[in-house]
Formats: structure tokens, C-alpha cells, sequence
């Protein structure tokens, strides 16, 4: 029922800014922790930007709070990923993912991804 919905990749340059957003539909009536998770070519899908249910917020590495910004909307359903000041390094593919809070207190996983959107920054 839930669907994650991805925009705002593209091509830049470094220094440049994007800012990504993820529409999440069909889940209304729980509550989310959500993140943004970035997959560089030939590497493994990682975190960069987390952000819970009550809306507090971390970055890995933590230096990356320097440049990017998690956050949602006041009810919480689109999901944003500011990214200043872009470099290279920040190339991949950008997921949207969401946890099911109440699903995951009663016991149960209810785990949601986007399909991805290319961010590419050239040098």
C-alpha cells in the first residue's frame, strides 16, 4: 500500500545544489522514520540522512550536516533532501526509504523504498 515517490535528480556541477523529495503515499495513518540512502557505482547502498518519527535527524559521516539537510514536510508525508555545495563524491543513486513505526512495535518489519534518482556531479 505504501509507495515511496522520487524527484529532483539530475546533472550538475560541483558546488552546485539539488534538492530531492519523496512523496510517500498510502500510509497515512501510521507513523515513519524515514532516510536517504546513496548507492555509488560498484558500492553498497548506504545511509547518508536519517530522519525519525519525531523528526530528529543524523548524517553519515556527520560532517555532511555541513552540506545537506533531512527533512519533511508538518505531515510528514513528502520527505527532502537539501544537498548544497555538491562534489563528486556525492555522485549515485539516491533512494527514499521508509520504517513503519508501529508496524515495527508490534514486532513486525514494514520497510519501504523509492525507486531512485540519479544525482551526478560533474568536476
Amino acid at each position: 500500500q505504501v509507495q515511496l515517490l522520487e524527484s529532483g535528480g539530475g546533472l550538475v556541477q560541483a558546488g552546485d545544489s539539488l534538492t530531492l523529495s519523496c512523496k510517500l503515499s498510502g500510509g497515512t495513518c501510521s507513523s515513519y522514520s524515514m532516510a536517504w540512502f546513496r548507492q555509488a557505482r560498484g558500492k553498497e547502498r548506504r545511509a547518508v540522512a536519517r530522519i525519525n518519527q519525531n523528526d530528529f535527524s543524523t548524517y553519515d559521516p556527520e560532517s555532511l550536516k555541513d552540506r545537506f539537510t533531512i527533512s519533511r514536510d508538518g505531515a510528514q508525508y513528502t520527505l527532502y533532501l537539501q544537498m548544497n555545495n555538491l562534489k563528486p563524491e556525492d555522485t549515485g543513486v539516491y533512494y527514499c526509504f521508509a520504517s513503519d513505526e508501529e508496524a515495527a512495535y508490534l514486532g513486525r518489519r514494514r520497510d519501504y523504498w523509492g525507486q531512485g534518482t540519479q544525482v551526478t556531479v560533474s568536476s
